[in-house]
């Protein structure tokens, strides 16, 4: 199912507004995946959407010179 909002709140200190941005942001960038479970929202990995990420870095940096990995 994933992780609570409260959860990674409690672990890492940070506001859990700050945190629900964040990981809305993750979400909409791929990363991440949310399910509602009444009033929290749980969220777990987008395993294919960081393979998508990885291999795009990987081929960005793999066939770039060292200038093109400088302004990565």
């Amino acid at each position: 199912m994933g992780v609570c909002v409260s959860h990674i709140q409690a672990k890492t200190g940070v506001a859990q507004s700050t945190v629900s941005t964040y990981m809305a942001t993750l979400e909409r960038a791929g990363l991440v995946r949310s399910t509602r479970v009444g009033k929290w929202t749980h969220y777990r990995r987008d395993e294919e959407g960081i393979a998508r990420l990885i291999e795009t870095i990987r081929r960005s940096v793999g066939s770039a010179d060292v200038a093109d990995v400088v302004r990565l």
